[in-house]
């Protein structure tokens, strides 16, 4: 059976995070969508709502599971015995940035990550992109699913409050 692993920060999940999901668990036995935390970024959502939220996005994939990791990722793998993450890349520059952290980690452990290319029609979505947009009452639609929409309208709601 392959288990792969599909890391991110995920605040929130987007239609292309949604779309990496469905095309890796196409692919490969069992995903595993883990929620990470970037010491970089500030969130909006808690893990606990993150993994909620990807949860309720993704119950029509079968061979999917949610889990949270607050620690290095090849710790995980090795914990978990995965040797395989899965990476969607919008553009150069998200290869840039993910290709010495696959680097790393295959030099750390022998995990391999396999790099999927987005669908062009996602390849502008970012997460904090569509945080920006909704903050301000913009339609975004057709850029998140409809469970992460209504997180966002509350979210924002209880700011404003």
């Amino acid at each position: 059976m392959r288990h792969v692993v599909c890391p991110g920060s995920f605040d929130p999940c987007t239609n292309g995070h949604i779309d990496i999901f469905q095309r890796a668990a196409a692919t490969f036995d069992k995903v595993t969508v883990l929620v990470s935390f970037n010491s970089k970024k500030a969130g909006l959502f808690t893990a606990a709502e993150r993994v909620a939220l990807i949860e309720e996005s993704t119950s029509h994939i079968t061979n999917l599971i949610v889990d949270t990791w607050d620690g290095l990722l090849v710790d995980y793998t090795t914990k978990h015995g995965i040797d395989t993450l899965v990476k969607g890349l919008r553009s150069g520059i998200d290869y840039e940035y993910e290709l010495p952290m696959a680097q790393i980690n295959r030099r750390l452990t022998g995990v391999d990550t396999f790099f999927l290319l987005t669908d062009p029609k996602y390849g502008y979505i970012s997460s904090s992109l569509c945080k920006e947009v909704a903050r301000h009452g913009g339609d975004v639609s057709s850029l998140l699913p409809p469970p992460v929409i209504r997180a966002l309208e509350a979210k924002f709601a209880d700011l404003t409050s």
